[in-house]
């Protein structure tokens, strides 16, 4: 009888003492206990919010560095698109229209378009 008597005492103080244990987290280690633990909270409130500033800059820096270079492959494009379409209407106006008949139709949708350009034949039959 007072081992068991022992045993829950034990275990009883094993679960004050766990109920009393409170993890680092908690947020009871915040509250204010005294101004000198208080000044400290703040202390290290200050310095979070130093540190969250300095990696939003940071953030935001990277960001604005990362827009300016796709800005600028965005203006390389567009023009490379308008001397391609200016080389396109250039060269559609110096075509015959048996060229731009031929041309068509190797873009027909019933027969798909060839991966190389064929090798043009001498009158012979063979490649030029």
């Amino acid at each position: 009888m007072e081992a068991q008597a022992k045993k829950e005492d034990k275990r009883e103080a094993r679960t004050k003492s766990a109920m009393a244990f409170q993890p680092p987290y908690s947020p009871s280690l915040f509250r204010k206990r005294d101004n000198a633990s208080g000044a400290s909270v703040v202390a290290i409130d200050n310095k979070i919010e130093q540190a969250m500033d300095l990696v939003k800059n940071h953030l935001m820096y990277a960001v604005r560095e990362e827009v300016e270079i796709l800005k600028e492959q965005i203006r390389e494009l567009v023009e490379k698109n308008s001397q391609l379409e200016r080389e396109n209407t250039l060269l559609k106006t110096l075509a015959s229209p048996e060229q731009l008949e031929k041309f068509q139709s190797r873009l027909s949708p019933d027969e798909p378009a060839p991966e190389s350009p064929e090798a043009p034949e001498a009158p012979d039959g063979s490649a030029v």
